[in-house]
């Protein structure tokens, strides 16, 4: 079962994460971050590999995606906050944007 990110991991991999872009929500255990990419296509397939990524992994991102860029939030429910899924993917959405 996943559990919420100990304050060892949030000292360590959520620290990496906020120096990648990615932002604490207001109100919410949760991150953000924006995506921009040089047009549509590109954004819409970077959602698309992405988007395959978190189906393996049972875990989905809220996110949106308007012309060229991506608005992502990541949180588990099942654990009413962050977990290491967020962690796993969150690297795995910058991999694939670099």
């Amino acid at each position: 079962m996943n559990t919420k990110l100990t304050p060892q991991d949030r000292d360590t991999d959520l620290a990496v994460l906020i120096g990648n872009g990615w932002s604490m929500v207001q109100d919410r255990d949760a991150i953000f971050k924006q995506f921009k990419f040089k047009s549509f296509v590109d954004a819409f397939s970077w959602m698309t590999a992405a988007a395959i990524y978190a189906e393996k992994m049972d875990h989905h991102p809220e996110w949106s995606n308007v012309y060229n860029r991506v608005e992502v939030t990541l949180t588990t429910h099942d654990v009413d906050g962050l977990s290491s899924l967020d962690i796993k993917l969150a690297q795995k959405m910058d991999q694939l944007a670099a």
